[in-house]
């Protein structure tokens, strides 16, 4: 039996005021700043409380559609497929969106989740705290800017943090988790980074920091000194090797995880050997080349031997805020490049992911670079003294033409 309504009548919904609403038979129909009607439903079904906004009339939405929802809803409950969601649905605050950011990034073994789980600890949880993730708005972000500016940090970093959230907005607002709209993802301002100086090690120095790394207390440092300088592979890459990921034969290792993704990682005759007589010393010759050295560590490999690299620059006499571990990869590529090996090849034995790095390289080290400035190379011979200057012979004092002895 059809439902009568004595009060919602479409006469009565289109007299009423900004403000003002009508009741009838769990349907509400009120009138909105804007002068548009919203229909919404409050009803019992089952000892459950359904209340629902069904849409507004600027949307298409009347009295009828109201009618068939609540209709629908009974129906559902009739069959037992009433399926009303738990509790209210709440808007998650950056805070909030954090923690089960990071949390689901750990159950699909997302990348680089100590950088991401820094970035939104220290940085952008405390200053967004409760702002909503859906109200987060470009100015709000330069705003971001502007504040991390002013404590001293680099735009570098800023970057770094406006990436992780770039990556939590676009994961928020995705399918699978659908946090937010697309539409209310704010754009991510970005500064262009001022570009570093690429420190490289001479030959001299190279074979002064394998010196001193042979002779260093811990007996895994010159290993790592080798393994860097002939492959180019990053720190944390080269200490997460172990000796079954190495194909002997064929001088390759196996990288099951890296920035640019999984690869085969050429290596040299003379790492090979290296690495050889070392397992040769262990007692598990199948896994990790760098191992941790005590029980209670917190990995079974090493993490870090930056604070042995430093020891190892110091007695090399090199200058330690010159020289980290990533010096090693980049005085690598820079002798590819000087022996002219074509591109290409150079991204696969270095693992970036694109070639704007290696062409940066390629710019500033090229063998067309050293060429074309040879070209320019003008200066004094030795065997030509420096210019005489003659007078006038007229007494005039000025120079009249330039003599050269021989």
């Amino acid at each position: 039996m059809a439902l009568r309504f004595n009060r919602m009548t479409r006469p009565a919904v289109r007299a009423m005021e900004i403000g003002h609403r009508v009741n009838e038979h769990g349907i509400t129909a009120e009138k909105q700043s804007n002068g548009d009607v919203r229909y919404s439903v409050n009803i019992m079904v089952d000892g459950q409380r359904v209340h629902r906004v069904v849409g507004r009339e600027s949307e298409g939405v009347t009295r009828e559609q109201a009618e068939r929802y609540i209709e629908k809803v009974r129906t559902e409950a009739r069959e037992g497929r009433l399926d009303l969601p738990k509790g209210r649905k709440l808007h998650r605050s950056v805070a909030e969106a954090g923690v089960e950011y990071l949390s689901k990034l750990e159950e699909s073994g997302g990348k680089d989740i100590a950088n991401k789980r820094r970035h939104l600890e220290q940085h952008l949880v405390p200053y967004f705290g409760t702002t909503r993730l859906d109200k987060i708005t470009d100015f709000e972000l330069r705003k971001y800017r502007k504040h991390k500016r002013g404590e001293g940090m680099a735009d570098a970093s800023i970057n770094r943090h406006m990436s992780t959230l770039l990556h939590m907005l676009n994961r928020a607002a995705s399918k699978d988790w659908g946090w937010i709209r697309p539409e209310s993802k704010p754009t991510i301002p970005r500064v262009k980074e001022a570009r570093k100086k690429i420190n490289i090690l001479s030959n001299e120095q190279v074979d002064r920091l394998i010196a001193a790394a042979m002779g260093d207390q811990d007996g895994y440092v010159w290993l790592f000194v080798i393994f860097g300088l002939n492959t180019a592979m990053r720190h944390s890459e080269i200490l997460q090797r172990r000796y079954d990921e190495v194909d002997w034969d064929h001088c390759r290792v196996w990288i099951n995880k890296a920035k640019a993704g999984e690869r085969e990682q050429p290596i040299t005759p003379s790492l090979r050997n290296a690495l050889k007589r070392q397992r040769d010393m262990e007692d598990d010759q199948e896994g990790w080349i760098f191992p941790s050295r005590t029980k209670n560590a917190h990995g079974p490999h090493r993490v870090s031997l930056a604070k042995q690299f430093q020891r190892v620059v110091l007695r090399a006499g090199l200058i330690p805020a010159q020289c980290t571990p990533h010096i090693m990869r980049h005085t690598a590529i820079t002798r590819l490049v000087k022996a002219n090996v074509d591109l290409a090849t150079i991204k696969a034995i270095s693992g970036h992911k694109t070639m704007a790095m290696i062409l940066h390289y390629s710019h500033v080290y090229g063998v067309h670079v050293d060429d074309a400035i040879s070209v320019l190379d003008t200066g004094n011979s030795d065997a030509v003294t420096r210019e005489l200057h003659t007078q006038d012979e007229t007494g005039g004092g000025r120079p009249v033409r330039i003599v050269q002895k021989h």
